[in-house]
């Protein structure tokens, strides 16, 4: 039976988790304390992400980051982005120099504003560069633990870790697809999350289906035009990790981004909504991390600056969207 790990137990961490012991893994979930491992073993079951939905026999939770990844040839890294490098750190030690290491957290670090798959790397030996791979897609976590079906994507620079990775998430309710353009599929993901926030905020503010369908293809433009100054291939934009994330994240009541956006509308400040919320709206930090990317290869982002605006400088959501709509004229 193959060993995998996971790190993290958000909803997203769960869910992963669940499909692959479902799958027939060993699967062994790592929690940042004893306690909330426990809890977990107890129950068999996450209870505070995922109430209801119960662990498959072959899946378990530790507090041990040896216990958890000695001998895996898969570690799963579903952290929150800004704790990403300092896990990465933490496994170091313990991790076999064959393993498989797949991130699946979409944002960018703030203040570097590199991808998770670069964090990875430079925390690691060169040696586990070509292991490394990303999985992104339209992947609301809550809907595919409950057993509907998604399709997702696995990128590496080497395609059989790719393959491998998709050997052993696919089912039949996960369709899982494999890329090698591992900078548009975590691009992709990442700065989808800020243009959820403005929907949201379109949502919040009722601007209807017309305004938010005018901003989320405009969002999509600007997230394959900074994409394509970064390397990516434009066609993966136009893709699951693309397109469908970004439908799936700019329309669900599930999204967590879309519904700080909608918040905000409502007038709540920033904070309040965080803080509030059990699971990590990456959106927010990925808006500073983009916009120092933008600025780095001297692309234009006035969507996401609009965000930022909205975010970090108290800026009123009406006034935004009118000072976006009184732009000089262009050609599409």
């Amino acid at each position: 039976m193959t060993k995998v790990s996971v790190i993290g137990t958000t909803s997203w961490g769960t869910t992963l988790a669940i499909i692959l012991a479902n799958n027939g893994s060993d699967v062994m979930l790592w929690a940042r304390t004893q306690e909330e491992a426990a809890a977990m073993e107890s129950a068999k079951e996450n209870q505070r992400m995922l109430k209801g939905i119960p662990f498959p026999p072959g899946m378990h939770a530790t507090a041990s980051m040896e216990e958890a990844i000695c001998e895996a040839e898969m570690v799963v890294m579903v952290v929150p982005s800004r704790s990403i490098r300092e896990n990465a750190k933490r496994l170091l030690p313990h991790i076999s120099p064959n393993s498989i290491l797949l991130s699946a957290t979409k944002g960018l670090e703030k203040n570097s504003a590199k991808r998770m798959s670069q964090v990875i790397e430079e925390e690691l030996p060169e040696a586990f560069h070509s292991r490394i791979s990303v999985l992104s897609g339209p992947n609301l976590a809550k809907e595919i633990a409950q057993g509907m079906p998604a399709s997702t994507v696995i990128a590496s620079r080497d395609e059989s870790v790719a393959l491998r990775v998709q050997e052993l998430f696919m089912s039949n309710i996960f369709r899982v697809y494999t890329n090698t353009d591992i900078v548009g599929v975590e691009l992709g993901g990442a700065l989808k999350n800020i243009i959820a926030l403005g929907a949201g905020i379109s949502d919040g503010l009722g601007y209807g289906n017309n305004g938010k369908a005018a901003f989320i293809t405009r969002g999509l433009a600007e997230i394959t035009r900074l994409g394509v100054s970064a390397g990516a291939n434009p066609l993966t934009f136009a893709g699951l990790t693309g397109l469908g994330d970004l439908i799936a994240t700019c329309s669900s009541p599930l999204s967590r981004n879309r519904y700080v956006g909608e918040q905000l509308a409502y007038g709540k400040g920033l904070q309040e909504i965080l803080f509030s919320m059990n699971n990590v709206a990456e959106g927010v930090d990925t808006t500073l991390g983009a916009l120092e990317l933008a600025s780095r290869l001297k692309v234009e982002m006035p969507l996401t600056q609009a965000i930022s605006n909205v975010l970090f400088q108290n800026m009123d959501p009406r006034q935004t969207v009118v000072d976006l709509m009184g732009r000089a004229p262009r050609p599409e």
